[in-house]
């Protein structure tokens, strides 16, 4: 087994110790067809308030800007599946993903675990962790390193397993034993396009408006959601599950096994009128260390009046 061989064994032993679901392996190199695709959803202005979109291109479409001498993409997911529901049906729902604690504090002390496991194996070793908090194009670089297909919801779908994973990654200055993309496995299913209420999947499917997703409206959007989305949330106060609780790959998803990701208890006991009555006390303390707190308490509050709305469209 040669060098390059063991240490690429030894780092997919390693992750999967520190508890990653899977690991794949991709030259670091420039992203020209990704560049192409990137570049016209901006100039369609699909990306919304998202201004930040627009910054870095070069960095997006080239690891080697991140990491100078960046040789290799390693591509990691991270589980965070659950079966757990809020226990009111007409509760305003959140995103499975922000349950519990902040993911991205979560894997990055994994990914700073792993590069430093791999620094005291290999040796002298340069590279960065990313965990959603880059200019890179983490669904792209899952698909190059053979972890999945990028669905026509436009997530990374994994045979077998799923969609319900974070994206982590290392750009190393190191060589491995680099693995393949994967076919797509959509067929001709239509359920995430048709399932969308506001009709953020383009027909043809592999293309999101950014702008019209609940994910964008209840998070990204810093001004009034828009009218023209009254009655279209489908009871959504943080995020949107919609295009992965329908697709059919999900089916077979398994329960996450990390302590961090569990809900606080009271987020899945409050019914309906505690949220619309919900104190910035209250929220404070139930998303003390949640990605929720991203949106603010105004946000939130903002977000359930425009639910509320929809229940009383009479209501001024």
């Amino acid at each position: 087994m040669s060098h390059v061989e063991k240490h690429t064994a030894w780092i997919r032993e390693e992750a999967f110790r520190l508890g990653f679901s899977f690991i794949g392996f991709a030259k670091a190199m420039h992203m020209e067809d990704e560049a192409r695709r990137l570049e016209m959803w901006l100039q369609q202005g699909m990306h919304g308030q998202m201004h930040y979109m627009e910054n870095h291109f070069d960095k997006r479409v080239d690891p080697t800007r991140l990491v100078p001498g960046a040789r290799s993409v390693i591509c990691l997911m991270y589980n965070y599946h659950t079966e757990q529901v809020q226990h009111d049906p007409e509760a305003p729902k959140i995103a499975r993903y922000a349950y519990g604690e902040d993911y991205h504090f979560v894997i990055k002390k994994k990914l700073q675990a792993l590069l430093q496991f791999i620094q005291e194996r290999i040796g002298e070793v340069h590279g960065r962790c990313f965990v959603d908090s880059a200019p890179i194009l983490e669904r792209d670089w899952a698909r190059r390193a053979g972890l999945g297909w990028v669905g026509k919801n436009t997530l990374l779908i994994r045979p077998g397993a799923g969609s319900w994973f974070f994206l982590a990654e290392l750009i190393l200055d190191v060589e491995f034993v680099y693995d393949h993309p994967m076919r797509d496995y959509c067929g001709t299913c239509t359920r995430c396009i048709d399932a969308c209420p506001t009709e953020a999947i383009s027909p043809q499917g592999y293309l999101v408006d950014g702008s019209k997703c609940i994910s964008y409206l209840t998070i990204e959007l810093k001004d009034a959601i828009p009218e023209a989305f009254q009655g279209k949330m489908e009871n959504w106060m943080f995020g949107c599950d919609i295009c992965q609780e329908v697709c059919p790959w999900n089916r077979f998803a398994t329960p996450h096994q990390e302590p961090a990701f569990e809900p606080h208890p009271d987020l899945l006991r409050m019914s309906a009128r505690e949220w619309q009555d919900i104190s910035e006390e209250v929220f404070q303390q139930i998303f003390k260390k949640s990605a929720v707190k991203r949106t603010k308490y105004t946000g939130l509050k903002r977000n359930l009046a425009f639910l509320r709305k929809a229940h009383r469209p009479n209501e001024s």
